[in-house]
């Protein structure tokens, strides 16, 4: 099965870390996931920009509106995500708890699926 992990940061407490604890949490989540992608766990792993970045996109029948920012302001921030493939969500959530960021955020696992086949 593939589960998400979504990465949310508190974005106050991100932004505390030092350069250099910012810089060890990047190797070590890159070791983790050479470890999980070794292990066959890993599908992808990508960090997202700022949310000061982000550009959101509606359509309604009078067309197509893109602000910038976010969709809502929140404290927490969505950091990144990773897909991962594991036989359960015990297992995900085992799988989950090895990531680095978790000492610095927390991380929502989801399953997930393919809209083809909803009930697979």
């Amino acid at each position: 099965m593939k589960f998400l992990c979504q990465v949310w940061f508190e974005s106050a407490e991100i932004a505390k870390i030092s350069e250099e604890e910012g810089r060890k949490l990047t190797q070590d989540s890159i070791d983790n996931d050479n470890r999980l992608r070794h292990s066959g766990h890993l599908i992808v792993a990508n960090a997202l920009r700022e949310p000061e970045t982000a550009r959101t996109v509606r359509v309604r029948k009078d067309g197509t509106t893109v602000t910038d920012g976010p969709f809502a302001e929140i404290k927490e921030h969505l950091g990144g995500f990773v897909l991962i493939e594991a036989q359960d969500m015990e297992e995900a959530t085992r799988i989950a708890a090895t990531f680095p960021v978790a000492h610095y955020g927390m991380i929502e696992v989801r399953a997930a699926f393919d809209i083809r086949f909803p009930d697979e």
